[in-house]
């Protein structure tokens, strides 16, 4: 990758400079010694030196210098083996990856990584999506992330788990108010106070409002959000009540087609995308100390999470079909709906250039007459009620075991969630805007409501019960002062049940149904000190992860949904098992600069994957996919000389799929389509790289403070191409009639500046430009129908009579790229009073 070349350059000059330094230096090296939790509960940490695994960390004041927008995009700027895809296209929305393992709020992605804030597992129970936009930044004390398949982290830590513990008045007195505007006509508040007495009370609260029309069109945004502890501390005892609120409205038009992109950067396919979030969590979380070397750390929380969706869709089943002159019964059925102005003769018109689509969509509809045939949009609205509660408890013990120092931690927990998920796709038609009008038709009460026999969207009410008993233990025996050994494990049992509410009773499209799925997971790690300035680590772990509701419920290859917009019950799936392995290097090469390298290998099975349906465009279905590999290597710099602060990550990351399989590929050149740009399948082989993973990602930062007040930082990120979805087999090759569209994204890098001025005491004026040089670029892709032509000025319809003459009534797919925002420069003011 040529764009890469040049930073691998400037890793090498680092890496250079820092060993320069320390031989320079006589003095005996003193390292930092980092102390990380290794729990979802807060309890006693350990020295990083002892933890078998690359464990990455950051703070409050990491967060805040770097101006990240949240807790996603500080992740995608600042650490280590971790990227996002924008395929959502708002800035709240991302897709986190870590190892090529993902974090999404978008259903039908496969989940891989934990995420927890303050004790509490923020993956959602239907789908483990997590909404980034409910954790507030203002309200992160620090992070955590533990790559690997650790399993004291529970469920769903297939490729790594992010911890997350929250301010309090103990560790965030004062109070502070931050404002900031500017490009995309920005507007955000946010304020923090925290204190405490001498009586053992403690509180801290935060909030936050944020308004943006976004960079793309049609694409405005309002965040909510508010948190607040109350605390008590008193000698042995500390216990804290945390409130963490969002009312969030995010619009996320998704991604584009190249060819409409390359017209307009800022355009969008089809509109509306929005989502609207709403979730209250409350959390008690305490910890005492029973006497020197015995401490009781616990929680119980209650969350709750209501989701609704709005999504303006091409109706991909109207695209073979014919356009021309409305008929008789057309006509005479909207004279009778009182309905005027419709074209009444086709003379002189392009049939695929005239406005009979939405009056043959409302005519069709009228007469109940396969309106699903010639309504060229849908309106897909879903709701999703969700809660979930439960409790854990831990209890870590520190003595001596045969005369060597040891660290043990038993515990237990309890999760159950409930869940109801509503669905209904409503027929209409695309406007010269590509924004969607409803008619009155909806797919449940109309007569043609299928594709080829399939159903194209269906109703769903569908409720689902989950509940999961857990017991885990670690132990860290240090057998020598050098030598650190850990064993851990985990058993989860877990019990899902689906209860259909419009077709019960189990049997043929009920999506009724009940399974129970356990397994211990087990995990062993050694850490070697060398010297004082090296040291070594080597582990083994397994994770695994159940399916959710939403993925028992679309498993059935015969009756493929779009999601989220229809389900189809049975086969059950099988729980993903990951096994991975790791070991590495560090050290220091003085005592401002710290080093890392390691290697990784992580092997799934049954990974749960939603793919294309042999035979049905844009339909899809849940199914376990044999097994698939992530691996690779990792190189990590941290240094500060004088008043210049920087740091390096680079990865090598190589995803594949391990097994051989046939999967549903109609927009991939190399499909066995019976005609070009029809439905057919591709066949994936060992060792084909799985799409949206880069095989390189570099990350540079460097801080530099010119005096008390000044501070200015420039950072880089860059990342290799990645094949799209649907690019599975990796061999789609545009041929410019049916298939559009390279099947692979190009590698690209960014840079990002930010400075901050101190004009008093109290005063700082911070600037952020991200994107400083403008560059256009794709964090994701996938292959599709396009029903567009370039300029996306009309709908494309393709009759399935021209399929022997495939050049004059092509059925073109093409690839869809998620758009990187352009530059955007944002001035803050932040001022502390105390």
């Amino acid at each position: 990758m040529n764009r890469l070349r040049p930073t691998c350059a400037a890793l090498a000059v680092f890496a250079l400079c820092a060993v320069r330094q320390a031989s320079a230096q006589d003095a005996v090296v003193t390292p930092v010694i980092t102390i990380v939790g290794t729990m979802p509960i807060p309890s006693i940490s350990q020295p990083l030196s002892e933890i078998p695994s690359a464990v990455q960390t950051a703070n409050s004041k990491d967060l805040a210098d770097s101006q990240a927008l949240d807790l996603s995009s500080f992740m995608n700027q600042r650490l280590g083996g971790v990227y996002v895809n924008e395929v959502q296209g708002n800035p709240h929305q991302m897709d986190v990856n870590y190892r090529g393992f993902t974090a999404s709020p978008l259903l039908g992605t496969p989940q891989g990584l934990s995420v927890y804030m303050d004790g509490v597992r923020m993956n959602q129970p239907f789908g483990d999506v997590v909404s980034w936009d409910l954790i507030p930044r203002s309200g992160i004390h620090n992070m955590t992330l533990m790559p690997g398949s650790n399993p004291l982290f529970g469920l769903n830590t297939l490729g790594g788990a992010l911890a997350v513990q929250t301010k309090s008045g103990l560790t965030s007195p004062g109070t502070t108010v931050q404002t900031t505007a500017g490009s995309n006509q920005r507007r955000s508040a946010e304020f923090e106070h925290g204190g405490r007495n001498d009586k053992g009370l403690h509180w801290f609260a935060t909030g936050n409002v944020f308004n943006e029309e976004g960079w793309r069109d049609a694409s405005p945004s309002r965040v909510r959000q508010t948190f607040g502890k109350l605390g008590w501390k008193d000698g042995a005892t500390d216990v804290a009540l945390t409130l963490s609120h969002a009312n969030n409205a995010l619009t996320g038009n998704g991604m584009q087609e190249e060819r409409m992109l390359a017209n307009d950067y800022r355009s969008v396919y089809t509109k509306p995308d929005e989502t609207n979030n709403r979730s209250t969590l409350l959390n008690l979380a305490g910890k005492h100390v029973i006497d020197d070397n015995t401490l009781f750390a616990g929680n119980a929380y209650y969350r709750s999470i209501r989701t609704s969706t709005l999504n303006g869709d091409v109706n991909e089943g109207s695209l073979d079909q014919s356009v021309y002159q409305l008929s008789g019964p057309d006509r005479t059925a909207l004279n009778d709906a009182g309905y005027t102005g419709y074209p009444t003769a086709a003379s002189g018109l392009n049939k695929t250039n005239t406005p009979f689509p939405m009056w043959r969509c409302i005519a069709q509809a009228l007469q109940n007459d396969e309106p699903g045939e010639k309504c060229t949009g849908l309106l897909n609205r879903t709701h999703t009620d969700q809660s979930n509660y439960g409790f854990s408890g831990q209890l870590t013990l520190l003595d001596q075991w045969f005369g060597h120092r040891n660290q043990f931690t038993g515990g237990m927990g309890y999760d159950t969630s409930r869940t109801q998920f509503e669905q209904i796709s409503q027929l209409g038609y695309i406007n010269p805007d590509r924004s969607v009008t409803g008619i009155h038709a909806f797919a449940d009460g109309v007569t043609g409501g299928n594709v080829d026999g399939v159903p194209f969207d269906n109703r769903v009410n569908l409720k689902g019960r989950a509940s999961t008993w857990s017991l885990f233990a670690s132990d860290t025996i240090s057998i020598h002062e050098r030598w650190h050994l850990t064993l851990s494990g985990r058993y989860n049992r877990t019990h899902v049940i689906n209860q259909d509410q419009i077709t019960p009773g189990g049997g043929a499209g009920s999506l009724d149904g009940d399974y129970v799925y356990q397994r211990f997971n087990p995990a062993v790690g050694l850490a070697f000190a060398i010297n004082p300035a090296l040291s070594t680590y080597m582990g083994y772990s397994e994770s695994s992860r159940t399916p959710t509701s939403i993925e028992l419920g679309c498993a059935d290859p015969v009756n493929p949904c779009k999601l989220p917009n229809s389900m189809a019950g049975d086969p059950p799936l099988k729980q993903v098992v990951t096994k991975s392995w790791e070991a590495g290097l560090r050290g220091a090469l003085s005592a401002d600069t710290q080093w890392s390298a390691g290697v990784f290998r992580a092997q799934s099975r049954d990974d749960v994957l939603f793919v294309a349906a042999p035979d049905t465009n844009s339909f899809g279905y849940f199914k376990n996919f044999g097994q698939t590999l992530r691996q690779g290597v990792e190189l990590g710099l941290n240094s500060k000389q004088g008043r210049l602060k920087y740091g390096a990550h680079y990865t090598w990351l190589q995803a594949t799929y391990l097994s051989a399989e046939t999967l549903g590929g109609s927009a991939n050149s190399s499909s066995d389509a019976r005609s070009p740009g029809l439905d057919g399948s591709i066949g994936i082989k060992p060792g084909d790289t799985i799409p949206l993973t880069p095989k390189q990602i570099l990350k540079l930062h460097a801080d530099y403070q010119w005096s008390e007040a000044w501070r200015t930082s420039l950072g880089m990120t860059a990342f290799g191409s990645m094949y799209a979805r649907g690019n599975e087999n990796n061999q789609h090759q545009a041929n410019g009639v049916n298939y559009l569209g390279s099947g692979k994204t190009a590698g690209y890098n960014v840079i990002n500046f930010n400075a901050s001025y101190k004009s008093s005491q109290e005063t700082t004026w911070l600037l952020n430009i991200m994107n400083l040089f403008n560059r256009q670029f794709a964090s994701s892709a996938q292959l599709g129908p396009t029903a567009f032509n370039a300029n996306g000025t009309q709908v494309v319809a393709r009759p399935y009579a021209g399929v022997g003459n495939p050049t004059q009534y092509p059925l073109q797919n093409s690839m869809f790229v998620a758009p990187g925002a352009l530059r955007s420069v944002w001035l803050s003011m932040r001022h502390t009073f105390n």
